[in-house]
């Protein structure tokens, strides 16, 4: 069996998790902020905006987790057969729960500094 090279499926998620975190918080930034960046948005046109960020927003959190997992999945090259597909999945997993976790941090955060959410 040939020697994994590159990253640990555990510290893959973690950087997913915290690329998402990371995108997350400017996206927050954007909103908390918007009135200031944007001005005053007329009715249409701010619905249609926030559909069209939440829109990309799905895409690019969705290919910041799911990318190299479908690349692990669909790999017919990989030495060990089904153990890219294994690896995806876990990644997956892996992901999930960094994100559930900064979830978890960002919430402790937030009700000991008495934001309001």
């Amino acid at each position: 069996m040939a020697e994994k090279s590159g990253p640990s499926v555990k510290f893959l998620g973690l950087l997913q998790a915290l690329g998402v975190t990371l995108y997350c918080s400017m996206i927050g930034l954007i909103f908390s902020n918007g009135e200031v960046i944007f001005g005053n948005v007329p009715n249409y046109a701010g619905p249609v905006a926030a559909l069209l960020l939440l829109s990309t927003s799905v895409l690019i959190c969705g290919l910041l987790v799911f990318y190299k997992p479908y690349r692990l999945f669909f790999e017919n090259n990989l030495p060990a057969g089904r153990q890219g597909k294994r690896e995806a999945i876990d990644l997956v997993l892996y992901t999930t729960a960094w994100l559930f976790l900064f979830f978890i941090t960002f919430l402790t955060f937030a009700a000991s500094h008495n934001y309001r959410l």
